[in-house]
């Protein structure tokens, strides 16, 4: 068929120009933050941060927010529907402790498995912080498991604040570079 022939001829065009465009490009082994800027990117870094900061807080106020890596596996295989974020907490301490990574890998998974945001974050000390976990602090009980944080849907109404759909449309725009699991720094202030 010639039509068909004509399409796949403009197909092949189209995909060799954008190869050699891609490989002209690439010749000069510049990042995207070398091309755009890093004072951008950390600006968009801090603004996530910020919406996150904001997000846990609220969702801990308005009891929407499990915490702990075996409540959180609990939960999600209970209820995955109503979980609208994942964030994953390690610090360079626990980068070798191969049980968490093992958790923190089958949590991933169940996340993916049900369009689950993720986000792993390092700066365990400022989320203790945001959530009233202060260190040095003997209150009698063992202080809360901070590696894994879901934020859940009330059962109400669900959560429409601005900071959920920030963090939201940075994860879908990492994903689209095929950052699966984006991957952010918190600040200690």
């Amino acid at each position: 068929d010639r039509a068909g022939l004509l399409f796949t001829e403009r197909t092949l065009f189209w995909i060799c120009f954008n190869l050699d465009l891609l490989d002209y490009f690439t010749d000069f082994n510049m990042t995207l933050e070398e091309l755009v800027g890093s004072n951008s990117t950390d600006k968009k870094m801090d603004a996530v941060g910020q919406a996150l900061e904001e997000l846990l807080v609220a969702a801990q106020r308005q009891d929407c927010l499990t915490v702990g890596v075996y409540e959180s596996a609990k939960l999600m295989n209970v209820d995955p529907d109503s979980v609208v974020l994942c964030v994953l907490a390690t610090d360079e301490e626990d980068e070798d402790d191969i049980a968490l990574q093992i958790h923190f890998t089958l949590l991933q998974a169940f996340c993916c498995d049900n369009d689950v945001n993720i986000l792993r974050v390092s700066g365990a000390r400022r989320l203790g912080q945001l959530l009233g976990e202060e260190p040095g602090e003997s209150t009698g009980t063992e202080p809360r498991d901070l590696h894994c944080l879901l934020v859940t849907n009330p059962p109400v109404q669900p959560l429409q604040s601005p900071a959920l759909q920030n963090i939201s449309s940075f994860c879908q725009q990492s994903r689209c570079t095929n950052q699966w699991v984006p991957c952010l720094d918190l600040q200690d202030r």
